[in-house]
């Protein structure tokens, strides 16, 4: 591993302007200095633009696209990334400062590793989000295992071997593309540490497209034609 890697943070944005800043401001004070923040701003109608742009004198950099989910956003971020390892932050959570730090520390005790996770912990937003980002070593019981794409740090060239955040999903996006990543064999590890702090309220995505549940149908569904499809041609070979 390069000795001062560049780590790209790709931070997808739709109005949420009340919570960006926030988000911004947990990546930029990781005490992992070398780092680009790029947020895409996913068609926000509030003040996300005014938000991400008043962060451009400390190198935020900003990108504009319409609105098109979160999926895409993640996708245009990583194609305007420059750095050797990338990470997803959503607008609304932030990262303990020493996150990036351990991650990459898994790394250099392991180069053959490409993806690296840790733990999350669900906050309701208001006096529980306040109290509990305060709270360096939260309960074990209100932990979220692994794999959620905000405790993901991944090797750039990993990331574009598994490919694209699926469009068209309105939930159920990182499924799609952890599924694909398992079936690609890429090495991944996770960590005991807390490394997400996710914000619950009421225009969580999730909460938002509950009448989109199908969609992880369609996820399940798409996994399942690969694997025929894997399947048929080993048997054609």
């Amino acid at each position: 591993m390069k000795e001062t890697p560049l780590v790209s943070v790709i931070i997808p944005v739709y109005n949420y302007d009340r919570y960006l800043a926030e988000a911004i401001e947990s990546v930029l004070n990781q005490t992992y200095e070398r780092l680009e923040v790029i947020v895409v701003d996913d068609g926000s109608t509030d003040r996300s633009s005014e938000v991400a742009k008043s962060f451009a004198d400390r190198g935020v950099r900003y990108c504009h696209q319409d609105h098109a989910g979160i999926g895409p956003a993640r996708n245009r971020g990583a194609e305007l990334a420059q750095g050797d390892f990338i990470a997803f932050l959503d607008a609304d959570d932030r990262w303990p400062e020493q996150k990036l730090a351990r991650q990459l520390a898994a790394f250099e005790n392991d180069p053959a590793l490409e993806m690296v996770f840790g733990q999350a912990v669900q906050l309701k937003n208001g006096s529980e989000w306040e109290a509990g980002v305060k709270n360096k070593n939260p309960p074990a019981a209100g932990m979220v295992p692994g794999m959620v794409a905000g405790t993901m740090l991944i090797k750039e060239d990993a990331f574009f071997r598994v490919g694209d955040f699926p469009g068209g999903l309105k939930v159920g996006e990182f499924i799609d593309w952890y599924a694909r990543a398992v079936e690609l064999q890429i090495r991944s590890l996770v960590l005991p540490d807390l490394f997400l702090w996710r914000r619950i309220h009421d225009s969580n995505t999730g909460v938002r497209e509950r009448q989109s549940v199908t969609d992880y149908a369609r996820v399940l569904k798409a996994k399942l034609d690969r694997k025929r499809a894997e399947g048929a041609n080993v048997a054609n070979s």
